[in-house]
């Protein structure tokens, strides 16, 4: 019997394994050197801009809103369909988020619908590249600066991921990714914010430790209430043998998902996410599935699939309709594509380490088990 494939699995090498394990010996665990080399790398990555990390994504988001002083009384547009957390963090500035819906295809949030809910209150638009397919980036700046609004980008799955030829990350207002395990290179836990002006930059290190600086060998200063969310040398070693692997684990996706493709070219029986260009960094396969002509839940069919060996995510809930954002008036109906996308999506394996079998393998049980589950 074939042994279990999980939708997603982190590939650590064993020169990182080694080199963390040089990190752990050398009692410099904390923020220290290697978190200087790895927000270097980074830098150099993007071109030069400037990086500064945190212990996670959704820590960057909250610190890039709060270093463009976003808080009590602004709106920021967010697309109903992404994590939680591109609305949770708009939540935690104090500020409001403003949902609009997304194309069923691309998950990509609608720019004229986006322009149709700003309002006076307005300070910035959070674009999502979900799964790794970048928005019209160009659509949203003219946008942006049509009506002076910040942009923070939301590219916790797009690392390794290009916009017409440029990377994400490498231009644009503050873009923040994310170092997730499940991500396409990972630092365990971690995140980073790239770009910003000097001041948005000091900000952003004064957010992640205290809103403390040290003036002198014996002497500092705290300026705010800040929080804590400095990475450790640990997860930066990690990230930087990740970082250094990167080109290959973002071919190794998109040969898988040009697999899928081509084993469902001819009618599949589900809906296939949009297939992009060639900068998508496939950081997922999520598909629709055609609950209305099934017999079986959506619970039923991953839990049919992981009786032959398969694990299958669901990515994601639509954001309006959790009972914390229900709480502030949002109700079903609202956002028709982002509904369907949260009841319908399933997510299938796609990682580096997949055999060449595996999408086969993949598609092989989906087909089976939707032919013994329709109506």
């Amino acid at each position: 019997m074939s042994s279990f494939l999980p939708f997603t699995r982190p590939s650590i090498d064993e020169q990182t394994i080694a080199e963390v394990a040089e990190v752990l010996r050398s009692g410099w665990l904390a923020s220290g050197p290697k978190v200087a080399q790895f927000e270097a790398a980074l830098s150099q990555y993007c071109g030069g801009r400037p990086v500064r990390t945190q212990t996670s994504a959704t820590a960057s988001l909250e610190h890039a809103l709060l270093a463009c002083g976003i808080g009590a009384g602004d709106e920021v547009i967010v697309p109903a369909m992404s994590f939680v957390a591109s609305a949770n963090v708009v939540v935690r500035t104090g500020a409001r988020p403003v949902f609009v819906d997304v194309d069923l295809d691309t998950r990509s949030i609608d720019i004229d619908a986006a322009e149709a809910a700003i309002s006076p209150r307005t300070r910035a638009i959070m674009p999502v590249h979900l799964s790794g397919l970048p928005v019209d980036l160009d659509r949203i700046h003219a946008l942006a600066t049509r009506y002076r609004l910040r942009v923070i980008e939301d590219a916790a799955q797009a690392m390794g991921a290009s916009y017409r030829g440029r990377r994400i990350g490498s231009s644009g207002d503050l873009v923040c990714f994310s170092f997730h395990p499940n991500k396409n290179i990972t630092s365990i836990e971690g995140g980073a914010v790239v770009g910003g002006s000097s001041e948005e930059v000091r900000a952003l290190e004064l957010h992640r430790f205290h809103g403390q600086v040290r003036l002198a060998p014996d002497q500092c200063e705290t300026y705010f209430a800040g929080g804590k969310a400095n990475l450790t040398d640990v997860a930066a070693c990690v990230g930087l043998g990740q970082l250094r692997q990167l080109e290959g684990f973002t071919a190794r996706r998109r040969a898988l998902a040009a697999r899928y493709f081509e084993l469902w070219a001819d009618a599949p029986p589900l809906r296939l996410p949009a297939r992009g260009d060639a900068g998508h960094n496939w950081h997922m396969f999520a598909v629709l599935l055609p609950l209305e002509r099934m017999r079986i839940s959506r619970a039923e069919f991953i839990a049919a699939m992981a009786a032959r060996g398969i694990g299958i995510g669901v990515h994601y809930p639509a954001i309006h309709l959790f009972s914390a954002y229900r709480a502030l008036g949002h109700h079903d109906g609202e956002f028709p594509n982002a509904e369907r996308i949260g009841r319908e999506t399933v997510t299938l394996p796609l990682f580096p380490a997949m055999s060449d079998s595996d999408p086969e393998r993949v598609v092989t049980a989906v087909n089976a088990v939707l032919r013994e589950a329709m109506r």
